[in-house]
């Protein structure tokens, strides 16, 4: 019998559906990953912003994270909103023995400009969790933050990869470019060498949960068995799918288009035919 990839996402949620745990199981859904999640933070948000959080109790989360590692497989898991320091420690322990590649999101502002994230927490985050992953995916503000290095152009964003990897301990870091005013570049790099990822840059206010859909997709194919390097391309096609294939909904940044991949295909073909 054909195993079923399986993928964990531990985040908070958005009830507008385009970011967060939410984002996330869309993902993995669409790439045919068995998709499971852990709740940290019940987020109301939406398109215009952040209006309340509330954090699960700890022993809620610890209580979340036993059921499913106890009797689910995990082939690969992706964290994104860890607000506060007791949390991060829970899961830190949690995940500490899981024999599957990490993928971190270190969400710390939502795309409306709101705080998700304590400052202390930042600093955990940093120091503790990071030396765990596989591969970390900031934008460049999470990115400056991480390395206390300012970026603004290509050559910097190479120069904080290092600093992730070889002074912070991260096994991979993927850099987004996004937040540059050029062509959507992102680098990885790997300890050894580095990978570019270049795509058209799409003009679109719909941008709502792009970071927690980029890393998801790359946690659904890793899930499936492609290497670090396939994923991340992989991903990179899907994310920018989702971008140009996006509906316009809700009063400010809208959601992607999780199904986007699908509709590319299906544009092709009806154009084809």
């Amino acid at each position: 019998m054909t195993q079923v990839p399986c993928a964990l996402t531990i985040a908070g949620t958005d009830p507008s559906g385009g970011a967060g745990i939410h984002a996330d199981l869309k993902t993995f859904q669409e790439l045919q990953s068995y998709g499971m999640s852990v709740i940290t933070s019940v987020v109301a948000q939406n398109t215009t912003g952040v209006q309340a959080i509330h954090h699960i109790p700890l022993d809620m989360i610890e209580q979340q994270l036993e059921s499913v590692i106890s009797d689910m497989p995990i082939h690969a898991f992706k964290t994104g909103m860890l607000a506060t320091v007791d949390m991060m420690r829970i899961i830190a322990n949690q995940i500490s023995n899981l024999d599957a590649p990490y993928v971190m999101d270190p969400v710390m502002v939502a795309t409306s400009g709101d705080t998700l994230i304590e400052s202390t927490a930042r600093d955990f985050l940093r120091e503790q969790l990071l030396p765990l992953t596989s591969v970390v995916t900031p934008n460049i503000p999470e990115a400056e933050y991480l390395t206390g290095e300012k970026i603004t152009s290509l050559e910097d964003m190479k120069k904080a990869a290092t600093i992730i990897v070889h002074e912070l301990g991260a096994k991979a870091a993927l850099i987004k470019g996004g937040h540059l005013q050029e062509e959507a570049i992102d680098f990885l790099y790997d300890g050894e060498r580095f990978y570019s990822f270049a795509a058209e840059r799409i003009p679109s206010k719909n941008t709502h949960g792009t970071g927690c859909t980029y890393s998801a997709a790359i946690t659904a194919y890793l899930s499936k068995g492609d290497s670090l390097v396939a994923a991340v391309e992989k991903a990179k096609h899907f994310i920018t799918l989702a971008i140009k294939h996006a509906s316009n909904l809700g009063a400010g940044n809208g959601p992607t288009n999780h199904w986007g991949i699908r509709e590319e295909k299906n544009r092709y073909e009806h154009a084809n035919n």
